[in-house]
């Protein structure tokens, strides 16, 4: 059985926000604005995401 999945879009710059802020954006794979990313759907991936919420997009994959 395959492991959900979400696709995560940085739409905001990480430009003048905390360390803290811009280490989530990292360790989601985010590199670039416009960058998309699939991750696997876990609990930590998830607060990560929440943590962020301002600067990201997500969506779930089927």
């Amino acid at each position: 059985m395959a492991k959900k999945q979400m696709k995560v879009t940085l739409v905001r710059s990480m430009f003048g926000t905390g360390a803290r802020h811009q280490a989530c954006v990292r360790g989601l794979g985010l590199r670039r604005l416009h960058h998309s990313v699939l991750v696997e759907d876990s609990a930590a991936t998830r607060g990560m995401v929440r943590k962020v919420a301002y600067m990201v997009k997500c969506e779930e994959v089927a």
